[in-house]
């Protein structure tokens, strides 16, 4: 197979991933959200349910949109001040170098957006870098889009760079797909961009465990040998990883790799994503699964983002109730309650 991103829906059905009976409902889906696969990705689809093929192969499902969904879900224009900066918290903001992946997830947040625009301009980047440059507030930037592993070494060398040289920024995060949808990227050339004083964080974007294939590992094991700290953080997908033993496998495959998870996300409420949405109640009682089940190494925040912008919150179980005068109830790993003076 071409080593090239397929975005036609001839090529998709080409190489098998989509039926030429659901060629018509594709390409009604591609006029309205950007689509591609990697070849990567197209070998690890298989037939009949396969949660790869549904994270990334359109649906007619997507065009089914809900008066609760919304355009911008978390809110991204609202703390926009200008092009490539969301601003929502004192201490971070996001930096958005491009807005094109490598793969666009059915599920994205941001699908409205990605895939509709190439990478800022020189004069919008120094832009942005100077707005981060100008508060000294902003202690960690996190560099996403889009996937800022799409960028060349040099360019992302050169953001890595200005960002290391602004005194008050202690910390880089870059969230990526690449290292699962397209690991040949991950080369010498691109770890070595990542070099910096400060700290640089790689957040990996992984939700099920077959992602995680031996060139995969290969990919993150170059930028654990650079002394790049690894993050997972995950999505939780009806029919993907909606189950115990299939979120269990993929954690303990993510830190075997050395990657710690971060967070599980609660499915935002993009529009045409109503068909990956689990209940809070069932996502809740699935981290109750987990947390008798794995290792604390292999326990993720579960995470929603609230709409409107008004940001991250916890929503997992609580395991510790107040009884009043100072005493508690606590609930251990497998349910029992125990009173807690």
């Amino acid at each position: 197979m071409k080593a090239r991103i397929l975005r036609r829906t001839d090529a998709l059905i080409a190489a098998g991933v989509v039926p030429a009976g659901r060629r018509r409902a594709v390409e009604r889906v591609a006029r309205r959200f950007a689509v591609a696969l990697t070849p990567h990705v197209v070998e690890l689809v298989e037939a009949g349910g396969d949660p790869i093929a549904r994270q990334f192969v359109p649906s007619a499902a997507e065009l089914r949109a809900t008066p609760k969904e919304r355009a911008d879900p978390i809110g991204d224009e609202r703390f926009s001040p200008l092009k490539g900066i969301v601003h929502r918290y004192p201490d971070r903001v996001l930096l958005k170098p491009l807005l094109v992946c490598p793969v666009y997830c059915r599920f994205c947040f941001r699908r409205e957006t990605v895939g509709k625009g190439g990478a800022l301009t020189a004069r919008e980047l120094a832009a942005a870098l100077a707005y981060i440059r100008h508060n000294p507030a902003i202690w960690e930037v996190i560099v996403t889009g889009g996937d800022p592993f799409l960028l060349s070494p040099r360019r992302l060398r050169a953001i890595v760079r200005a960002l290391d040289a602004i005194p008050h920024v202690q910390v880089m995060r870059l969230h990526t797909r690449v290292p699962i949808v397209e690991p040949s990227r991950v080369t010498p050339a691109l770890v070595a961009s990542l070099a910096a004083e400060k700290a640089v964080y790689v957040a990996i974007h992984a939700n099920h465990p077959r992602e995680l294939t031996a060139i995969t590992r290969a990919a993150c094991a170059r930028l654990v040998k650079a002394g790049i700290p690894l993050l997972g953080q995950s999505v939780l997908l009806k029919g993907v990883n909606d189950d115990a033993a299939t979120l269990e496998a993929l954690l303990r495959g993510l830190v075997a790799l050395r990657i710690k998870p971060y967070y599980l996300h609660h499915v935002d409420l993009a529009r045409g994503t109503g068909h990956f949405r689990t209940t809070l109640a069932h996502g809740r009682n699935l981290m109750r699964a987990l947390r008798g089940r794995v290792s604390g190494l292999c326990q993720p925040t579960y995470v929603l983002d609230l709409p409107g912008g008004h940001g991250k919150v916890p929503v997992g179980p609580c395991y510790a109730r107040a009884l009043g005068g100072g005493s508690w109830e606590i609930e251990d790993p497998v349910g029992k309650r125990h009173r807690y003076p």
